[in-house]
């Protein structure tokens, strides 16, 4: 599968964080010879009096002035100068307003036919929350296109005239979202003569062998020859001979590992697919998704399944 991309959308808060998120943005666009928009959504405050004194239409949100929309698309176009001035990307810059943003970007996206979303996260002591509500996760959740999230501590995206890339790990569970991110991956590593490595982490019960139960050691080793002929099996159907690819198959706490790996070789990028979509697990985000996110030093890319969009 080649990696479609003909428009990214770049949401941004004016903050160093976004900031970081749009370098990214920008050499992505120009790798892929892409348009870009970068969207700020200007969240609308409610009055403070109640609807006992000023009836329902005391309740509409505060409008931006015709003053204060000026001075912020003349902000956003001195934000986005720089990149214009250096880059041959078409840069479009997008104001909105509206009381939910995470709605407002999710909208923009799936109207404007966007290919990939870029966002900034303010770190971990941000993102330790992630409840209910919070603007990246809720886009991360509903997002139908992959997001690629850039931590505050992230390498900067440079040089600016290719990307970056020469370590990739995709890390999969055999699911619908993870065959998907892994030929993202792999369409990804070839087109930035990056490596790529595929693991797949076991959690299995502890080696008991000292114990009189002599079926766990058998039962692990089954478990885990059958991970690796089905972690063989993927890469085979979904990752091109011609792209540089390492197998890796561990035992321990998925999310943990996938962390570990990922600073062990110094990778470039996390890609991965999230599932976790539906009513009963809207408080969980996928606990593994949303721990990689929270903690990865380098950006995260995460993908849904086909049937899940």
């Amino acid at each position: 599968m080649a990696i479609q991309i003909r428009h990214v959308l770049c949401p941004i808060d004016f903050s160093d964080v976004s900031r970081h998120a749009l370098d990214h943005a920008v050499v992505l666009a120009r790798h892929y010879d892409a348009r870009l928009s970068v969207l700020h959504v200007h969240q609308l405050s409610m009055p403070v009096y109640g609807v006992s004194y000023m009836g329902p239409e005391g309740l509409q949100p505060i409008v931006l002035t015709d003053l204060e929309r000026q001075q912020l698309l003349e902000r956003l176009d001195t934000y986005v100068a720089a990149d214009r001035a250096a880059t041959d990307v078409e840069i479009e810059t997008v104001l909105d307003e509206t009381v939910n943003v995470a709605d407002d970007i999710l909208a923009r996206a799936r109207s404007s036919s966007v290919d990939l979303i870029t966002l900034g996260t303010h770190g971990r002591s941000g993102f330790q929350r992630l409840v209910l509500g919070s603007i990246a996760e809720k886009v991360l959740r509903k997002a139908c296109c992959p997001v690629l999230t850039v931590p505050p501590h992230a390498p900067d995206a440079v040089p600016r005239d290719g990307v970056s890339i020469q370590r990739i790990l995709c890390p999969v569970d055999f699911s619908c979202s993870s065959r998907r991110a892994l030929e993202y991956s792999a369409s990804l590593a070839q087109g930035a003569h990056a490596r790529l490595t595929v693991l797949h982490v076991l959690e299995l019960p502890p080696d008991l062998s000292e114990f009189p139960y002599s079926g766990l050691a058998e039962y692990r080793n089954n478990q885990f020859q059958k991970a690796r002929k089905h972690l063989s099996e993927a890469v085979k159907a979904s990752v091109p001979p011609a792209c540089p690819v390492d197998e890796l198959l561990l035992v321990g706490r998925v999310h943990r590992e996938i962390l570990r790996v990922a600073a062990d070789q110094g990778a470039d990028l996390i890609a991965m697919g999230v599932q976790g979509r539906h009513a009963v697990d809207l408080m969980f985000f996928g606990s593994t998704a949303n721990h990689v996110v929270r903690e990865a030093t380098c950006p995260v890319l995460t993908l849904r399944g086909e049937r899940e969009r």
